[in-house]
Parts: C-alpha cells; structure tokens; sequence
C-alpha cells in the first residue's frame, strides 16, 4: 500500500471530471493555474529536438501577481530554456533525457511547496499510486508518513513481509538499499521499497530516538488486504478496520449484519495502525454510531469550511462502544475517532493517535501522470487540530512490551495485551 495513505473523497457530487478527490480537497484552481504555463511549456518538450532554441521561445510567458509575499513580479520562461540548453550543451555526461529534465523539473516545482505531501508523479508512479486503492499490490506491506523530515513507519500490515521482518510503528527508516532517505519524500520512499514479488530489499532502521540502527532485509511479495475483520469475544462484537479502502464499507455493513443480531453488550473498533483511506467510508463507519450532525470539517486557506455529515442507518448509535487507538492510528481513522469523541458515542482508548489533519486533492493529468496537493486541513466537529497533535484517548492503555518512544501494540506470542486489558475490564 501507499506508505502513507492520505484520506480520499469518493463519489462527491462536485467530483472533477478525470480527478478523484481524496481528504484532500479543491486543487483545480490551483492545477490550472500552474499548469496554465504548459502550452508553452509542453509544446517546446514534446519537440523531439535535444535543445530548445531561446530565440524562438520569444513570446515569452510571463507570470503576474502570484507567489504572495514573496512573489517574482515578472516570470520569464526563456530562463527555463537557458538552463535546459546550457545542460544539454555542457554537463559532462550528455546527454540528459528530456523526459528526465522534464520531469524532474516539475517534481522539483512541486517539492518547493515544501509539504511532504504534495507531490508530483510520473505516470509509472501514479499507476503505483492508483494500485493502492484496490488493496493489491507488491511490496513489504508497511504505511510510511515523515515525522520531523524522517521516513517513518506508520504501521506494518498485520501478516505482511514487513510484520515478519520485525518492523514496528515509529521505526526510523534510514536508507533504502544503501542509499540514505534525508531528503526524500514520502513517495519516494515508497517508489524505492516497492518491486516484484520475491525480490529483495535492504532497509536500515532504527528506534524512533535514533538508537539501534540495523540493516534488515525483506523478501518482497504480493500483498492483499482485507481492510475489516470482526468476530464475538465472549459477549463483546469486535470490528477491526486495517483501512479505509474500496472493500471496507461492504465488509463493515456485512460486519454489522452479522454481529448485531448477537445482542453484544459492547462493540470494540480497533483503529490501532490504521493509517486512512476513503473519507467517504470514514464518514460512512462514524454515521453508524452518530445519527445526525457534523462527522469532520474541512478548512480552507480562505477561511471557508466545508461540513460532512452523518448519513446512514446509526444501528450502532445505542450500543456501549470503545475505539482503539494507537500512533499508527492517521486520517480518517482519526475522523472516526475523533468524531465519536466529540460526540461522546464512544470512549476512545490506548495512546495517542499519529496526527495527521491536513487535506490533500490528487488528479490524473493528461500523460498518466498525476498530481497531488495539500488544500486544506480537518477540523473534528468540535473544531479541534488533528495535525500534528493527535487524537488523545479517554483511558491510556499502553503494552506491556514498548520498543520505542512510541508506544506500540505489542504481541506476547499470539496475545494482544492491550485488547486483553480492554476485555477484562468490560467483564
């Protein structure tokens, strides 16, 4: 899966046609007005020319009025071409490849935003990117974010190649066969650690305080996942959800149909190392439980909101309910939580969920490629920040193991010592 999954709006009636709108929000206004530059741009680059002449590129594209505080009045493309020239003219291994150039630039225009989750994607790179939404893909199966400009481990998927190798949430991931991550972004990460099945990759990894570096090495192979378990633990309806993907809202009705029936005394929903999905299905699962009002809210630059809310059957809305969570816990599984505990339909438990509020809105360009950008940031219904601070549970409960800073669900052979202690008080 995607390393880290950023939560997705699907079958929104303000849908743009081609684009699909993920938590995550409006980015049109913004893709036109960037790539408004390309009739110049891409009708020079698409010239099977190696170099471009400056002379011809005399109707020169000039930028006025953006870039805010720092705004360059005046935005001359003939100095884009000079440099493209001067490479291919000079550097001392040319040719570069003009797609190499091209590409580049625009990934390098988009990381100046200097947000780890706004990038750019080849069209190789945004077909990966799409693969996720299926839960099928080839990898080690772990979700990465970046904590404080490092690579790091959101959550292994429960029976991946990467629960097997070890890997815990918090992990630091240093350097991705040999070569060192500062600097990278998320996606990049994420490019270099996926291959075809069986084959090999090599990461150095440490605690989440640096300490204990060591090199392990994973077998890649086909991951599939089924985003919703659920069974009875005695006279108690436990739901897990791995994510928020394309299955989750059938298997979580299918979940529902199943366990209530049973009369439980109280429902479990475990979030622990769920790293989003699909806003739509995050707000879908939190209606079940809430029957009218407000389940998120979007924030834009501009000071406008806009509100989601519940909709559904709320067969849960009446039934004792307690939300796992832990620092693998991001997005829209956040909203879930989040959304209950303003509301007060559940009581959330275990630690501090990852903080991931921000709001980010992907196309697919004309060539495949594809673009995404951050637009806005979540709000819960009460209005509180997510980003960066976290879902803080009602009751802390912590594992009985911790490995690092950033305490994890940890497993005694087959125990989950944090759901036991859960269960145990519910007896």
């Amino acid at each position: 899966m995607e390393d880290f999954k950023i939560i997705f709006k699907k079958d929104i009636a303000n849908n743009i046609a081609s684009s699909r709108r993920w938590y995550w929000g409006i980015a049109g206004a913004v893709v036109v007005a960037v790539f408004g530059l390309g009739i110049f741009f891409g009708r020079s680059f698409f010239n099977n020319n190696a170099t471009h002449s400056v002379a011809n590129a005399s109707s020169t594209t000039v930028i006025n009025g953006l870039g805010g505080a720092t705004k360059i009045k005046n935005v001359n493309f003939n100095l884009y071409w000079e440099v493209w020239n001067k490479l291919q003219e000079r550097y001392v291994h040319k040719p570069v490849a003009d797609a190499d150039l091209f590409y580049k630039s625009l990934e390098g225009l988009v990381a100046a935003a200097g947000d780890p989750y706004t990038v750019f994607f080849r069209p190789e790179d945004a077909e990966r990117f799409n693969q996720d939404l299926s839960g099928s893909f080839s990898g080690i199966g772990a979700e990465m974010g970046m904590k404080k400009e490092i690579i790091t481990i959101i959550a292994p998927l429960p029976d991946s190649p990467a629960e097997r190798a070890g890997l815990k949430a918090g992990d630091l991931v240093l350097a991705v066969n040999g070569e060192e991550t500062y600097g990278w972004t998320v996606d990049e990460a994420v490019n270099k650690i996926r291959g075809e099945k069986g084959t090999v990759v090599k990461l150095l990894v440490s605690n989440s305080d640096g300490s204990s570096a060591k090199e392990v090495s994973i077998v890649r192979d086909t991951i599939i996942v089924k985003s919703v378990k659920w069974e009875m633990k005695g006279q108690v309806a436990y739901i897990q959800i791995s994510s928020f993907n394309e299955d989750t809202a059938d298997l979580f009705d299918q979940a529902i149909k199943e366990l209530v029936p049973k009369n439980p005394e109280a429902f479990i929903l475990d979030l622990r190392n769920n790293p989003g999905g699909f806003l739509d299905t995050g707000v879908r699962v939190a209606s079940e439980w809430i029957e009218e009002g407000t389940i998120v809210i979007e924030k834009f630059s501009d000071g406008t909101e806009d509100k989601y809310v519940s909709n559904g059957k709320h067969r849960l809305a009446n039934f004792k309910t307690f939300v796992l969570v832990n620092g693998g816990s991001a997005s829209a599984a956040e909203i879930v939580a989040g959304a209950l505990q303003d509301y007060g339909k559940a009581t959330i438990v275990g630690e501090k969920t990852f903080g991931k509020g921000s709001v980010q809105d992907y196309e697919q360009l004309s060539d495949g490629s594809g673009l995404k950008i951050t637009v806005a940031e979540w709000l819960t219904p009460k209005g509180r920040h997510i980003d960066k601070n976290g879902v803080v549970p009602d009751t802390k409960i912590t594992a009985e193991t911790v490995t690092s800073t950033v305490q994890v669900v940890e497993e005694v052979g087959d125990k989950d010592t944090v759901l036991e202690k859960l269960l145990k008080t519910l007896k």
